[in-house]
C-alpha cells in the first residue's frame, strides 16, 4: 500500500474496533486478579457495548455539525487514555470506568468514516478505499484478541493495554497527518430533524425487525467468543493466554465469507440466505460440543463466517429498506446490534454456571433460530434480494 491516506484510512478501521474486544482474550486473567467470576469480568465488554449503542445514534449528528475529520482524529487520540489508564486499574470497578470510556470514543470513529470516505475521495475510488477500510476494521477486531493474549502471556494483562494503547497511538499520529483535509463538508441541519427520522424508522415493521435480527446476530457472536474463553483455559484444554488470543484468527474467515455470500444473494435472495447462514450457525455453535480443540475450533471458525455473512446481509437489507434517513437507519440498527452484544456478555452467565458450556451454546442456539425465523417471517418485498420480488 504506497498511498498514505489509504494506509491512513486502513489504520483508522484497525483503530476503530482494536479496543472493543481485546477482554474476550483476557477474561480468565481479570477473573483470577479480581476474584470475581465470568458474570462480573464479562461487563468488561458489556459496559464498553452499552456505551457505544449510546453513543452511536448521535455521532454521526454531531460530525455532520461540526465536521468529520477532526472528530475522527480527535477520538482515536483520546482513545490512548482510557486504555494506557485500564492498565493502573485496581479494583474491577475501575478496569469498568476505562472500559465505558473506551466504548463512548468508538463511535466518534467508525460511525463517521464511511461518510467521510464518500465525501473526500472521487467517486470511482470510494469503493476500493471503503475496501481498505472495512479490511482494517476485520483486522483491528483480531488483532485487539490476539495481541491482547500474547502481550499478556509476556507482561500481563496490565502491559497488555499498554501495548494496545501504543498501537492506538501510532494509529492517531498518521490518521492526523495523512487524512485527507475536508474539502467538500457542508454542515446538516440539527437534532431535531434527525429524531424525526429515527421515530419514522422505529414505525416500519421490516426495520423493526432488522433491528432485531442484528440484536440476535451480535447477541451470538458476543456469547459465543466470551464464553469459550473460559471453557478453553478449563481442563481438558488448559489452554494460555496467548493460546486462547490465538484461537481468534478463526474471526478472519469472516473477512473472505462475507464477500463471497454476495454472488449467492443473486441465486437465493438475501432472505433465503440469512436463514440458512444462520442455522448453519446453530450447526456450527452445536459442533463446538464435541470433546475435541480442533472441532471446538472448526465451530468457531464455521460461527464466524455466518456472523459476518447474516451482518452483511442485515446491512444490506437495511440500506434498501430505509428508502429515507439512511444514516439515522444505521446508527439505530448499530446502537441495537450493541445492546445485543452487551446482553450476550452477561446473559450466558447464569447458563455457563449452571451447566457450563453447552447451557451457553443452547441459549445461542435459541437466538439464532429465533432470528432465522424473523428473517423468513419479515423479509418480503423492498430489500429482501438485488431483484425485484425474488423470494
Amino acid at each position: 500500500m504506497t498511498d498514505p491516506r489509504k494506509l491512513a484510512v486502513a489504520l483508522v478501521g484497525l483503530c476503530a474496533f482494536l479496543q472493543l474486544y481485546p477482554p474476550q482474550a483476557l477474561l480468565p486473567l481479570f477473573a483470577a486478579e479480581f476474584a470475581a467470576g465470568p458474570a462480573a469480568v464479562s461487563l468488561t465488554l458489556s459496559v464498553a457495548t452499552l456505551a457505544v449503542a449510546a453513543v452511536a445514534p448521535f455521532a454521526g449528528v454531531l460530525a455532520d455539525r461540526i465536521g468529520r475529520r477532526k472528530i475522527i482524529v480527535a477520538a482515536i487520540f483520546l482513545m490512548v487514555l482510557p486504555t494506557a489508564l485500564a492498565a493502573t486499574a485496581g479494583s474491577l470497578e475501575a478496569l469498568l470506568l476505562w472500559r465505558g470510556l473506551q466504548g463512548l470514543l468508538l463511535p466518534p470513529i467508525f460511525a463517521i468514516a464511511v461518510a467521510y470516505i464518500g465525501e473526500e475521495w472521487p467517486a470511482h475510488e470510494v469503493a476500493p478505499v471503503l475496501g481498505v477500510y472495512t479490511a482494517g476494521t476485520v483486522l483491528g477486531g483480531f488483532l485487539g484478541r490476539f495481541i491482547a493474549g500474547l502481550a499478556a502471556e509476556h507482561f500481563g494483562w496490565r502491559g497488555a493495554f499498554l501495548v494496545l494503547a501504543g498501537i492506538e497511538l501510532i494509529g492517531a499520529l498518521v490518521a492526523a497527518r495523512y487524512l485527507p483535509p475536508e474539502r467538500r463538508f457542508a454542515p446538516a441541519p440539527g437534532f431535531a430533524s434527525a429524531l424525526g427520522t429515527m421515530i419514522g424508522h422505529l414505525r416500519n415493521a421490516r426495520i423493526v425487525a432488522t433491528f432485531a435480527i442484528g440484536f440476535a446476530i451480535l447477541f451470538s457472536f458476543i456469547a459465543l467468543f466470551t464464553y469459550v474463553s473460559f471453557h478453553l483455559a478449563a481442563p481438558p484444554y488448559s489452554l494460555s493466554p496467548a493460546a486462547i488470543g490465538s484461537v481468534f484468527v478463526v474471526y478472519l474467515f469472516g473477512m473472505v465469507a462475507a464477500p463471497l455470500s454476495a454472488r449467492w444473494v443473486g441465486r437465493l435472495g438475501r432472505r433465503k440466505l440469512a436463514a440458512a447462514a444462520a442455522l448453519l450457525w446453530c450447526a456450527s455453535t452445536a459442533l463446538t460440543l464435541a470433546p475435541s480443540l480442533p472441532a471446538v475450533l472448526a465451530g468457531l471458525a464455521l460461527a464466524a463466517a455466518c456472523g459476518f455473512v447474516c451482518q452483511s446481509l442485515a446491512q444490506g437489507y437495511l440500506a434498501t429498506a430505509a428508502t429515507a434517513g439512511k444514516s439515522s437507519a444505521i446508527g439505530l440498527y448499530v446502537t441495537i446490534y450493541y445492546i445485543g452484544g452487551s446482553i450476550g456478555a452477561l446473559a450466558p452467565a447464569p447458563a455457563y454456571a449452571a451447566w457450563g458450556w453447552p447451557g451457553v451454546a443452547a441459549m445461542v442456539i435459541a437466538v439464532l433460530a429465533a432470528m432465522a425465523a424473523v428473517v423468513m417471517a419479515a423479509w418480503r418485498g423492498p430489500g429482501q434480494s438485488p431483484r425485484a420480488g425474488r423470494a
